[in-house]
């Protein structure tokens, strides 16, 4: 409420400045909006700055720009006739990824904080490197967070900052910490999996610790707890985990339309995940740079049978749904075809015609149909 009143009456003193007839917020104008951005701009910032961050500008006048909304929505009588602001008055900040660390930061960063003497330290830094939860699903987790399903244990992630839950794999490494953790410090009946010795919930600010204390240790800068969760991110990629897997691990629900099919099923995410774990695993013992073209054996298998090639055009059936019926591809509903194809096509419709195939021609006719409208459009 403060931020917000503070937004508010910086533009009321450009108004009183520089347009004392207006009144009434119904007067506000595009004019005045216009004029109220470079002078805002022109504004010292705090401790002396010459000029406000893009932060400051892209606050207050986001703030503003939600007041007039909010007023047109309520429909206040006092309201402009229309939203005086568009979207493209406040400014787009950079939100760079916080940088991933290295294979040898990372493995230092681990060593050091499996010495600490606080089992939590090292149990924090460990969690966040296998899981890359975010730091407010780590500390949300519930007591029957972990759950046991066939052979594999699995992480329950709670609903979070993009309101859905999640599950997936848990490394073994992290199962004997946990339980070893609980049976020392958790007392029975705690709602959390892993608050603090003295009972009280984790939060940010002390994870944040945690990861500096161990990164002091081992002689690094300051390491932001998000860099973990983009080191194991890296770490994978480059040991030839799918971007599906990672997205469905991490929670990306910008991939949610690709992982509709992507996302495979839990049990090849599961495989993936230790396959690349076991690479990560060895990253650990031996600092040494790990080669980057390892190949899960589910991908490998997915790239070979997926999207097969076929003489004329592709089939794009996946690779879980078998197929006995190799010899009448075109008429499938998984076949696809493109224009690079068409001279086969044509020599195909041809034999068929000459052979007095008729299905087989209009199979053809039909196809050749499709490519040249897609042509045509």
């Amino acid at each position: 409420m403060s931020n917000a009143d503070q937004c508010l009456r910086v533009f009321a003193t450009y108004l009183l400045t520089h347009h004392r007839e207006v009144t009434r917020i119904r007067e506000i104008g595009r004019v005045h909006i216009e004029g109220y951005k470079p002078w805002l701009a022109a504004r010292p910032g705090r401790a002396g700055a010459p000029r406000a961050n893009p932060a400051t500008l892209a606050h207050r006048l986001g703030t503003l720009r939600m007041f007039f909304l909010r007023i047109d929505e309520w429909g206040w009588d006092d309201a402009p006739p229309r939203v005086p602001m568009f979207p493209g008055d406040v400014p787009k900040q950079r939100h760079p990824l916080p940088k991933a660390l290295d294979d040898q930061a990372a493995s230092r960063l681990l060593v050091a904080a499996q010495a600490d003497r606080r089992l939590l330290v090292a149990l924090t830094v460990e969690f966040l490197l296998r899981t890359g939860l975010r730091v407010g699903e780590y500390t949300a987790l519930a007591a029957d967070a972990v759950v046991l399903i066939g052979q594999t244990h699995w992480l329950h992630v709670p609903v979070g900052k993009l309101h859905e839950d999640r599950y997936l794999p848990l490394h073994p490494r992290l199962v004997e910490l946990v339980a070893a953790y609980r049976a020392t410090h958790v007392p029975q009946g705690h709602r959390l999996l892993l608050p603090r010795e003295n009972g009280k919930p984790l939060d940010r600010h002390t994870v944040t610790r945690f990861i500096n204390k161990a990164g002091a240790a081992a002689g690094l800068g300051h390491i932001h707890p998000h860099q973990l969760r983009h080191t194991l991110a890296t770490q994978a990629i480059n040991r030839g985990m799918s971007l599906e897997a990672i997205a469905a691990m991490l929670g990306h629900k910008s991939m949610d339309m690709t992982l509709v099919y992507a996302k495979i099923a839990n049990r090849t995410v599961a495989e993936e995940y230790f396959t690349v774990a076991a690479k990560v695993d060895a990253l650990y013992a031996h600092p040494a740079q790990l080669p980057a073209d390892d190949l899960g054996p589910n991908m490998a298998r997915l790239r070979r049978e997926h999207a097969r090639m076929l003489g004329n055009g592709y089939c794009t059936r996946p690779q879980a749904m078998d197929c006995v019926y190799e010899t009448i591809c075109e008429s499938c509903t998984f076949f696809q075809t493109t224009i690079e194809f068409r001279p086969t096509l044509l020599a195909q419709r041809d034999d068929a015609t000459a052979k007095g195939q008729t299905r087989r021609t209009a199979i053809y006719d039909q196809l050749l149909s499709n490519l040249d409208n897609d042509a045509a459009s």
